[in-house]
């Protein structure tokens, strides 16, 4: 892979990232014309604990965003309307997206359902430029599905995906070579892939707020904190990123981490956070369109030593309510039962990936479209 610093530009790989705008929620825009306009909502009941898979930009003008539990969004937005996902709808239109950036080039690596990269390098070895061929991939996009997609253009995957959400949405965004150091230099480092909520923190304690700040901390510094994270973090400052574009590329695992400001010792304040992270992860596993047979949980305690815990399926699952039922027997055998926990961390991960119609059997299992949430109020059937 080439080193933007030591490497002549004309060696570098020209990479396109292909972003879908709020996918879900602009299927069923396209699909039920009422809806167009409207501040619509594609998740879970907003009277349990339901989360938000995805929501129209109506809807993010009140501040809700994926992830966001429906309750809250409901809170935000009272006028919002809620839709069940109609899954099937969803993997129509991402099979025609997938289908229309495959005759530009084999190597297409697919994120989720709505997003993926293409390395174009040599597809614009006769002259064609990387941005025409996103402008004509955008194009191609509206035409035969009706939906708008936002591209970005670069010279690795971590750049063209910044450049793909920097002019959401129906937007394209071009960062080249020789701007991407000035581009990165002043974002927070929290736009950076790989830096989390808990590593910004981790991060703002060494003086470390921007890329540019990132880009001037000491190789060594970075490595005695992260161990090879740091190393990681030296070379995206510097634009550099090695990861290929790979098209057979499959997801092992989904899962999320919160590391508390404070060490907490109630098992029912644990066990709530691990249902919320369940939730979320759930919420995941629908707009990536997979399912897990292991669920796991992740414990540190205020000594750093770790546990883990899990349970597999026999099928695999997705469904909220399932992944959400096994924590309290796994949360159980990890906690010790003489003494009082005091817990810096917990997490939550679902592994054994499969599609879920790859589990389905004879035994009554509910399709994904049918049976990924309840029926509530207000929710389009």
């Amino acid at each position: 892979m080439p080193n933007l610093l030591t490497e002549p530009i004309a060696k570098l790989r020209k990479i396109i990232h292909v972003d879908m705008d709020a996918f879900f929620a602009a299927v069923e825009q396209r699909d039920h014309s009422e809806l167009q306009g409207q501040p619509a909502i594609v998740g879970g009941d907003p009277a349990g604990r339901g989360v938000v898979a995805t929501c129209s930009y109506e809807a993010r003008r009140f501040g809700i965003h994926s992830a966001m539990t429906a309750a809250r969004a409901r809170s935000l937005c009272p006028q919002a309307i809620f839709l069940r996902p109609r899954m099937e709808a969803y993997r129509k239109a991402s099979r025609q997206v997938m289908e229309i950036l495959q005759k530009y080039t084999p190597l297409v690596e697919p994120l989720s359902l709505d997003e993926a990269f293409l390395d174009v390098t040599v597809a614009t070895a006769d002259g064609i430029l990387a941005v025409q061929i996103a402008r004509e991939i955008r194009w191609c996009i509206q035409q035969e599905t009706g939906l708008t997609a936002s591209a970005g253009v670069s010279y690795n995957k971590l750049l063209a995906k910044l450049a793909s959400d920097w002019r959401k949405p129906n937007g394209l965004f071009v960062i080249p070579p020789e701007k991407g150091l000035d581009f990165l230099s002043p974002l927070p480092v929290g736009k950076l892939h790989g830096v989390g909520p808990a590593t910004v923190r981790k991060l703002s304690t060494l003086g470390i707020h921007t890329v540019l700040d990132l880009r001037n901390a000491e190789r060594e510094t970075l490595i005695a904190q992260f161990g090879k994270t740091g190393l990681w973090f030296y070379e995206i400052a510097r634009g550099i990123d090695k990861r290929p574009v790979q098209p057979s590329r499959q997801r092992k695992s989904v899962g999320a981490e919160r590391t508390f400001p404070q060490n907490i010792n109630d098992p029912q304040i644990m066990l709530t956070h691990l249902q919320e992270m369940a939730s979320q992860i759930s919420a995941r596993l629908i707009t990536i369109g997979l399912a897990g047979r292991t669920i796991s949980i992740k414990v540190r305690f205020s000594d750093f030593e770790t546990i883990t815990r899990a349970y597999t399926h026999v099928q695999a699952v997705w469904r909220k309510e399932d992944l959400i039922a096994c924590l309290p027997d796994l949360l159980g055998k990890a906690l010790p039962v003489e003494s009082q926990p005091s817990i810096r961390l917990l997490g939550v991960s679902v592994s054994g990936m499969l599609r879920p119609e790859e589990s389905a059997t004879n035994t009554g299992q509910m399709d994904l479209l049918e049976d990924i949430l309840v029926k509530s109020h207000g929710v389009r059937r």
